[in-house]
């Protein structure tokens, strides 16, 4: 099957996806039945994971080596925050995040066809960087979930004070509860967030094959780290929710993006080197 194929599979199946959420969620009015994912709905979205999975583990393990860059990370991103939802959508009832997820998971499992430049891991086998790279991917999947749900929360906010509610709003849990979820994911995130930083900073010869350096990256990881930070302690100490959290969650998002995903972009597309 051509290399292209194999990310326009997926990003076909949650594009088609996005546009029935999209219908059947967002534009039905809120009188209409509330209803949880259908069982082909919840089927479509599986295969749709599997056919991305799939494409990711070609990608990854096209060469003798294992590779990496900006467009795998945010693809890799993708498919952990989407299957995560999957598995949250078992217990809690968030059909609006659908119609916001499906678009960003479209584009981001066909990026790797247009910018297939990656650089070649040097130190994949070993066990200590694998551990760390797992637990990034898992801590930046689960801000890309957290980033996605404040959004819905505003969005839901809004409709709520303008009294603009669609099936999909009608059907979500209290804003409280929502919030109350958003933190969790944040919290469990943060925790993940921390264990990467410190095995950066600990062991960054034995990760990198460099000592460790305070570069750019390690100054946006840092700032995201203090970010949600802040918003835990704000939380917890002065009961911050509302406006205040979703912004504090966004803004920790974006510097989170700029610490890796970002200075890749920079190096692979805007000054075309790999390394």
């Amino acid at each position: 099957m051509p290399v292209i194929l194999l990310h326009l599979l997926p990003a076909s199946l949650y594009a088609l996806l996005g546009l029935h959420f999209w219908r059947s969620r967002w534009l039905q009015p809120a009188l209409g039945p509330r209803q949880e994912l259908l069982p082909w709905e919840r089927g479509a979205l599986l295969a749709a994971l599997g056919a991305h999975g799939f494409a990711l583990h070609h990608a990854f393990f096209a060469s003798n080596g294992m590779v990496f860059g900006f467009s795998l990370a945010l693809s890799l991103m993708l498919w952990l925050a989407v299957l995560f939802y999957w598995i949250e959508s078992l217990y809690a009832r968030l059909d609006g995040l659908q119609a916001l997820a499906m678009p960003a998971a479209a584009l981001c499992a066909l990026l790797p066809a247009f910018f297939p430049e990656q650089h070649v891991l040097e130190n994949a086998h070993s066990p200590l960087f694998r551990a760390h790279f797992v637990v990034a991917m898992l801590a930046y999947s689960l801000f890309t979930l957290a980033a996605l749900h404040a959004l819905l929360m505003s969005v839901a906010e809004r409709r709520l004070h303008g009294a603009r509610l669609s099936r999909a709003f009608a059907s979500l849990p209290p804003l409280l509860t929502m919030e109350a979820l958003l933190f969790r994911l944040i919290g469990i995130a943060f925790v993940l967030l921390t264990l990467t930083v410190g095995s950066g900073v600990l062991f960054s010869e034995v990760l990198f094959g460099r000592a460790f350096r305070f570069d750019h990256k390690t100054v946006f990881a840092i700032l995201s780290w203090l970010i949600f930070g802040g918003l835990l302690i704000g939380r917890h100490t002065r009961g911050w929710r509302g406006r205040k959290a979703l912004r504090w969650t966004l803004a920790g998002f974006v510097a989170l993006m700029l610490a890796y995903v970002g200075s890749r972009f920079v190096a692979e597309v805007l000054l075309g080197r790999a390394a």
